[in-house]
């Protein structure tokens, strides 16, 4: 059986940089950028895109909900 895969796309902008997402991701996938946004703050990316299964743990941490993320089969 194939391992499901995810992906993670993030409104930047309105991204606060409080690096829960990164923090919550059990498979190591996100990390915070080493550039920022018009306000200012880091915002996360995904660093190992083959790593994501699409669980959505990021998502669910997120208080400003600026975090979709996507199963691709």
């Amino acid at each position: 059986m194939a391992k499901a895969r995810g992906f993670v796309e993030f409104n930047t902008e309105a991204c606060k940089g409080c690096e829960l997402c990164v923090k919550a991701c059990p498979f190591d996938v996100l990390d915070m950028n080493h550039l920022v946004n018009g306000k200012g703050y880091h915002f996360s990316y995904m660093k190992n895109y083959d790593q994501c299964t699409g669980c959505a743990s990021c998502a669910m941490v997120c208080p400003d909900v600026v975090i979709t993320v996507y199963k691709v089969k």
